[in-house]
């Protein structure tokens, strides 16, 4: 499933019971974040682990499309659901929301 930004914003200011998953490189996390926790697309796997699945687990990487193939495998191969990728990713983000 998707979720816009502007969801992706309200969530985040209501201090929702969400987790968020930047899935970018650790450089461009540090360059630049909304927070949540950094897991490089190449380690999500071995860290499912991380994944809170007793809560709304929100994925987002730079266009949307990285995290979309992540959310994916995760539910097909792991059967991991209330998995949501944010529509545009990052950049939408940035647009829409600063």
């Amino acid at each position: 499933m998707e979720i816009t930004p502007a969801e992706l914003k309200n969530l985040l200011a209501e201090n929702s019971t969400i987790q968020l998953i930047d899935i970018r490189e650790d450089y461009q996390f540090e360059d630049f974040n909304i927070g949540g926790i950094n897991i490089p697309l190449d380690k999500i796997i071995a860290n499912r682990d991380k994944i809170d699945t007793s809560k709304k687990v929100i994925f987002i990487c730079n266009t949307g499309r990285k995290s979309a193939a992540v959310i994916h495998t995760l539910k097909v191969k792991y059967h991991i659901n209330n998995l949501y990728n944010v529509k545009g990713g990052m950049e939408s983000y940035a647009e829409e929301c600063f």
